[in-house]
Formats: C-alpha cells, structure tokens, sequence
C-alpha cells in the first residue's frame, strides 16, 4: 500500500475514534435493531475531549512521530486473542512496533482496504508496503525479518510439528475459545456491557447498555454465538484441545509443547486460551465478572494440567510490550 492511502486510513481511524463515537454507535444500533435506549432530553454527551487514556497495559498507540513511521504497524482489535498472538511475537521478539485499534465491526472495512479486498479479519500486521493478513502468516515473517529469539525450531521435524499444532490451535482452539464465552455473556447483558468496554477507547466504554447491544447484535451475527449446539461443540473442543496439550507435555519436557524451547507452538496454543484462562499478562483482567455457567466452565478445567499450562506459560515468556515511544 503506497503511503499516502496509508495516512488517509490512518486519519480515518482517528477521526473516528476521536468523534462523537457514542453518536456513530448509536447510529448503527438505530440501523440494526431500531432505536437505542432514550435519553433524557438535554443530557449532555460523553465528554470526549478528555486524553484518550487506555485502561489497558497494551494500550495502542494513537499518535506517533514522524521518525516512527517506518516501524511495523499492528491493526489490532483490543481485546481479540489472534490479535494477541501477533502482539506477543512483537513483545517475545522486542520488535518495537505501533498499534492502532478500532471498534469490533468497523474493523472489516478497514481490513478490506487494507488488504485491497483480500480479507475482513483483524490482526493486520503492516510490514512496509505488505498488509499481512493471517496472525500464523505475520509471526513467520517477523521470525524472517528478525531471527533474534526464533519461534520455530531449526529441526525440520520439530518445525512440522510446531506448524501443525499452531494450524490445530488456530483452526479449532481459536473460534471455541471465543464463542464459549460470548455465547454465556449474551445471556447476561450487564457483563457483556463490561466485557464489550474493554474493547473500545475509553470514552465510549461509558456507554455500556449500548455497547452491550451491540456486541449481542455483532457476536450473534458474526459467529453464531446464541446457538446452543455450537456452543456444546466449542465446549467439546477446549476439553479435546486440553487433552492434546497434556499429551504434547506428557511426551515432551513438561513445560514446552514442541522440543525444550519456546516456539509458535506454545504462543499459539496459551494466546489462543485466553478468552477462557484469562491469564495474568493477558488482554483480559483476570478479576473481570463473568456470568455463572462461563464460572462453572472455568472450574471444572481449572485443576488440568493443560489449564495451568497456559498460566504458567504466560508467566514464563509473556514480555512487556515494545511499543516505540514506550
């Protein structure tokens, strides 16, 4: 992408972000399920000329220097585990980068004009004039482009194995992981409120009644979250994806899925766990509410070996973020 379609995204974004973002979201709840709750007449907006001050450690950033540009840009959602899984290859590997984030939704178009048309998923990792869609795609030509701390393993036969169980984790784990949870939080829509404000800049996160519509509306429509026998699926998949992980660590050293060192195996399978383990280091507070029968889940799994990996894997290896400027 020449830089100047570059920067006019770039001012898009902002713009948006920096609007009356409560208006536009309200705009589109109007278009998809009427109107959105009433307001008393008169009653102020929210006040969105504040500092867009993150609540989140991995807090993406919005401004960057000039000097910056030529640094690898993450289009990122917030709080999304695939986006997690490349920021993790960025921060394991000190790459230092940028990231810019936009409202869950508006990231398809911005993902069909970055990539020209190729694709609507988020993360996008920028890499000069490459738009690399595909998180498994991403991590491989950061380990080309920066072989410091490698995340694939030199034997031929161990890097099979590392590809296979990152194409396993990405095919199955990552859409399980996800839809178990919004499937219990669309039956709560206080909690889905406080779970959809952890992926918005702060000053819409206020909107909670809105941004739990909307995230109903979005989750229901884009993966099917409200069925249940999707969900009793996911829910089969997590419990077989443990029992491969145990496996793995049973044959192996116990702490590495693939020979005795860190790999794209590991990042995959902990990062791809994370809208369940909610590690400490993760893109979700640990603390966070959430609705009973997602509690119940959680428990029964929490005393796996597999379930513990995860934690310990993200103690371990889960480095702070290299974000330039930071």
């Amino acid at each position: 992408m020449v830089p100047h379609r570059l920067g006019r995204l770039d001012q898009a974004v902002d713009e948006l972000h920096r609007a009356d973002e409560v208006a536009a979201l309200e705009g589109l709840l109007d278009r998809l399920a009427g109107p959105g709750p009433a307001r008393p007449l008169g009653q102020s907006r929210l006040d969105l000329g504040i500092v867009q001050q993150r609540h989140r450690t991995y807090a993406p950033t919005w401004e960057m220097a000039a000097s910056d540009a030529s640094s690898p840009l993450l289009w990122q959602l917030e709080i999304s585990h695939f986006s997690e899984k490349v920021r993790w290859a960025l921060d394991y590997k000190r790459v230092p980068h940028r990231r810019r984030s936009t409202l869950p939704g508006v990231h398809i178009p911005v993902a069909l004009y970055l990539t020209g048309g190729a694709g609507i998923t988020f993360p996008i990792l920028q890499l000069g004039d490459e738009a690399i869609a595909d998180s498994s795609a991403a991590i491989a030509a950061l380990d080309r482009g920066h072989p410091e701390r490698p995340l694939f393993p030199e034997d031929a036969a161990r890097r099979r194995h590392a590809l296979a169980l990152e194409d396993y984790f990405d095919e199955y784990l990552g859409p399980a992981a996800r839809l178990v949870p919004f499937h219990e939080l669309g039956r709560d829509p206080e909690l889905f409120g406080e779970f959809a404000a952890l992926a918005v800049p702060q000053p819409l996160s206020r909107a909670k009644p809105l941004l739990s519509l909307y995230a109903r509306l979005y989750t229901q429509a884009r993966f099917g979250a409200a069925e249940e026998q999707a969900a009793a699926r996911a829910r089969a998949t997590i419990v077989a994806t443990l029992d491969r992980i145990e496996a793995e660590l049973a044959a192996g050293d116990g702490i590495h899925l693939v020979g005795e060192r860190f790999s794209v195996a590991d990042l995959a399978g902990a990062a791809l766990f994370c809208p369940l383990v909610m590690p400490v280091g993760g893109p979700l507070p640990p603390d966070l509410p959430l609705p009973p029968e997602l509690q119940l889940f959680r428990a029964e799994l929490r005393d796996r070996p597999g379930y513990r990996w995860v934690e310990e894997t993200y103690a371990r290896y889960r480095s702070a973020p290299a974000l330039v400027g930071a």
